[in-house]
């Protein structure tokens, strides 16, 4: 089994998945890793759209990334979406921006994404985060609850190749130790 330190190491954007199924069981592990991940208050804001049915993923790659949202075409490639969205009824998340101005449901989310894509690497899967999409066509696509936001998108898949590492800055560069 390999280390945490060894799965980051190994955790790639990845644009280009083969066409291989994704495992139900291994869906549910990503899942469920992610719905281990802490939240503000233990609102657990997030809810999770898998779309991997071949005519849902279509209609919400053509509503989602489709016009002027090009650069993510290469999402096609990619047997399952998931969709990470907000539950913006939870009262509080609406108090703690109010008091705070702080999103917190969008540190949650984002913790919960990261535990779900290291555990997609644990597995052998590929995942790309995707940040720049239309949301409300794609909510309105997948037939979401009006309280859901979509905050981001996760291609999941076999990876057809595995990027090269990009290049890092150095912890000099991003930290202060006093």
């Amino acid at each position: 089994m390999k280390s945490l330190d060894e799965l980051i190491g190994e955790r790639r954007s990845v644009r280009e998945y083969s066409d291989q199924p994704v495992e139900k069981e291994k869906i549910e592990q990503l899942l469920n890793a992610a719905r281990l991940a802490p939240s503000a208050c233990n609102a657990q804001p997030w809810r999770f759209v898998v779309v991997s049915e071949p005519t849902a993923r279509a209609a919400a790659i053509k509503e989602g990334l489709g016009g002027v949202v090009v650069p993510n075409t290469w999402a096609k490639t990619a047997p399952v979406i998931i969709v990470a969205c907000s539950d913006l009824s939870l009262v509080t998340h609406k108090l703690a921006e109010r008091v705070q101005g702080v999103q917190y449901h969008l540190i949650d989310i984002g913790i919960a994404m990261e535990h779900l894509v290291l555990k997609a690497t644990e597995l052998g899967l590929g995942t790309c985060y995707i940040g720049w999409f239309n949301g409300k066509a794609l909510c309105r696509t997948l037939q979401l609850p009006s309280s859901w936001k979509a905050e981001c998108l996760i291609t999941l898949g076999y990876p057809a190749s595995v990027p090269e590492p990009t290049p890092r800055k150095s912890l000099q560069d991003i930290s202060v130790v006093r």
